[in-house]
Order: C-alpha cells, then sequence, then structure tokens
C-alpha cells in the first residue's frame, strides 16, 4: 500500500499516540461505569475516541485524491520553540519552583512573559500590540479566573505580597 497523504497518514499517528496516551494514564485512576463515573472514566474515553479518530484518519490518508501526495514540509523550529517554550515559562512563573527556590510571579507577569516570548514565534509583532494583547488577556484572565471562578493561585509576584 502506498502513502497518498503523508500529512493525514502522520497526523493520524499523532492523535492515535496520544488517545492511546491518554487511555493508558486514564488507567491509574478508578474508571468506575457509566452510572457511577470515577476520575478516569472521561479521559480513558476520550483517549479511545482519539485514538479512534487518529486510526481512521491515517487509514483514510491511503486512498486520499492529494495529486502531489501532501507531502510534509521542513519542521518550523524556530516557532515551535517559541511557543513551546513561552507555555514552559508561563508554567515556571505562574507557580515558582520552590525546590531551587526560584519564586513564583503570579497571574499577570506570567501572562505578560507569555505574551512577549510567543510573539517573538512568527514575523516582527510591533510592541504596542503585544503590550495591548498582554494587557487584554491579563486583565481577562483575573476576572475569568480569579473574580468569576474563585480559583486560587497567584496573581502578583510572591515576593511583593508575600
Amino acid at each position: 500500500m502506498l502513502i497518498k497523504s503523508q500529512k493525514d497518514f502522520f497526523s493520524g499517528l499523532m492523535f492515535a499516540a496520544v488517545g492511546v496516551g491518554f487511555a493508558v494514564g486514564a488507567t491509574n485512576y478508578t474508571i468506575g461505569q457509566a452510572s457511577r463515573m470515577g476520575p478516569g472514566y472521561f479521559p480513558l474515553i476520550l483517549g479511545i475516541l482519539l485514538a479512534i479518530l487518529g486510526a481512521i484518519i491515517s487509514l483514510q490518508s491511503f486512498s486520499s485524491k492529494a495529486p502531489d501526495g501532501d507531502l510534509i514540509g521542513k519542521w518550523a523550529w524556530k516557532p515551535l520553540f517559541f511557543v513551546l517554550g513561552a507555555n514552559l515559562v508561563f508554567g515556571l512563573m505562574l507557580g515558582g519552583l520552590p525546590s531551587i527556590g526560584f519564586p513564583s510571579f503570579g497571574l499577570i507577569v506570567a501572562i505578560y512573559a507569555l505574551v512577549f516570548i510567543a510573539s517573538m514565534a512568527g514575523p516582527k509583532v510591533p510592541f504596542k500590540e503585544q503590550i495591548v494583547l498582554a494587557t487584554l488577556l491579563a486583565v481577562g484572565s483575573y476576572f475569568a479566573f480569579i473574580k468569576l471562578l474563585n480559583l486560587q493561585f497567584p496573581v502578583w509576584p510572591s515576593f511583593l505580597v508575600g
């Protein structure tokens, strides 16, 4: 059999692998039954559905009508690095890393760092637009997560608020 769409084949494999990973990870929790679901029930079902979807997409890649084989291009390393790095920095700044003495910088500072780092992934974004986006995200996140949902996590740097 000849793969007629590389993009479909490999994206299907990725979906299937992530689905299997979630399904296997969900078995570490109590699954329960449909009438009395445990904490692992929903991730297990979603993982199975994602794995099935991935298998279907991969199988359809053998009968694709793409004229050029739908080849996968080169990896975009710069955007990959900056987007993943921005999320990593966001997580570190939001909660800190007490084991090495890295303090929590809170939600607001973490969002600004996320926007500034992620904006380096693409073409030049004006600094003014970065500030506006970061401010809107910070204000919206504050009201959504802190005020409306009453979630308890640091908003400001720990060394400023004690």
